[in-house]
């Protein structure tokens, strides 16, 4: 079969935009990242460890064409110099290693975080392609489609609504738990087509740059969790990522993500000066309303008109979860909601809920304190415990 991926464009953008920071304040960091599945599949996913080495072997032959450079050159956010280090980046195969240990399959990564950092997507949409591989395709694409139009005419039904003070915006954050490449394509063009006056964007690069869509992201947990091992007193940690962000981006890519070390430790970070530069905030855990509700009375105790925030929600959407927040907020500030899996990978088979998280930094631990206890993941106690210490986070 063919490769699975073929352009390295075929990613988040905030992989980019993560990228560009990285590269210019903090170039020699080292880094390690782990392949984690948090379910259980329906076969072992050590079965898959060869054709994953040959997709390995394949992504690290591949380099950036110059017409997905004068792409990424085009975005007005993105630097010449950037584009520069692209022009000759290609991933190296020895900083990637996966193995299988008993019915795991253990991906690790490990090197100069400006060289592995971009492996995270493409890593998983590696794995999800090849495990429903194995699944009836024609069942699967069948049950896709009647489910998509099943979304679509959602959407379309807010058309005979009372218009509310603010726009429903969908976005697609589908790459990493996609059914397929190809899945993701029919899906996002059909929204575009069918939905356009709530569908945004996407934050597949190469989806974006072919279809003619707003390609959507900022940031991600593993920007801020660096942070944690930069030499930064650990206290100060997320202020000092985000001040880095208002300087690299004097503007742009406005979004802050909220949930490293929890909700509350976060907004007694975000004081007046960062609620006036960074455009709004994105929920990937906890409770979204409760989020929502605590991110607009903090807006109201700075006295910043929530109507000129915009407040992004992305963890574990549908459709019908995202009309609902929608329907509560949508008369009080601006939003957004990005869709992953029941987007991209709604078929009728239960998802891989995996991910490929930061675990060290300079050698030392790093850790996300979500407001889901699920997706925590740290392996060092001692450095956990400590970090819940000093944020006051109770266990």
């Amino acid at each position: 079969m063919p490769a699975i991926l073929t352009s390295l464009l075929d990613t988040d953008l905030y992989k980019f935009t993560m990228w560009q920071a990285m590269l210019h304040r903090h170039p020699q960091t080292q880094a390690e990242y782990e392949f984690v599945c948090r379910n259980t599949p329906q076969y072992p996913l050590a079965e898959l460890l060869d054709e994953v080495n040959t997709e390995l072997d394949h992504l690290c032959r591949l380099r950036f064409a110059p017409d997905e450079l004068d792409y990424l050159a085009g975005l007005r956010f993105i630097r010449s110099d950037f584009v520069d280090f692209l022009r000759i980046f290609q991933f190296q195969r020895a900083f990637i290693r996966a193995t299988a240990e008993g019915d795991q399959l253990r991906i690790v990564v490990r090197g100069p975080q400006v060289h592995v950092m971009g492996f995270e997507i493409h890593v998983l949409s590696i794995v999800n392609e090849l495990y429903f591989r194995r699944f009836d395709p024609a069942a699967a694409l069948a049950e896709g489609r009647v489910r998509l139009q099943h979304k679509i005419h959602q959407l379309q039904e807010l058309a005979s609504e009372v218009a509310l003070a603010h726009p429903f915006e969908l976005f697609d954050f589908g790459v990493r738990r996609r059914y397929s490449g190809a899945w993701q394509r029919e899906v996002v063009q059909a929204f575009a087509r069918e939905t356009g006056q709530w569908f945004k964007g996407t934050s597949n690069v190469l989806l974006a740059r072919d279809l003619g869509l707003v390609p959507i992201g900022t940031m991600a947990h593993e920007y801020l969790q660096t942070y944690q091992a930069l030499g930064v007193r650990l206290r100060d940690f997320q202020k000092a990522a985000l001040e880095d962000w208002v300087q690299e981006y004097r503007g742009d890519l406005g979004i802050a993500l909220t949930d490293t070390v929890g909700m509350d430790a976060f907004l007694a970070d975000f004081d007046l000066y960062f609620a006036k530069l960074f455009d709004g905030l994105r929920h990937d855990s906890g409770d979204p309303i409760a989020w929502g509700e605590k991110a607009l009375a903090h807006y109201d105790k700075l006295r910043i008109d929530a109507h000129t925030k915009r407040l992004v929600f992305s963890d574990s959407l549908d459709v019908p979860r995202a009309l609902q927040l929608y329907h509560h907020f949508g008369n009080r500030t601006q939003l957004g909601f990005g869709i992953g899996t029941q987007l991209a990978n709604d078929m009728g088979l239960p998802p891989l809920h995996i991910v490929m998280k930061l675990t060290h930094a300079n050698g030392q631990p790093v850790a996300k304190l979500s407001d889901s206890p699920g997706k925590l993941l740290c392996d060092d106690p001692t450095f956990l415990a400590y970090l819940r210490q000093v944020f006051n986070v109770p266990a």
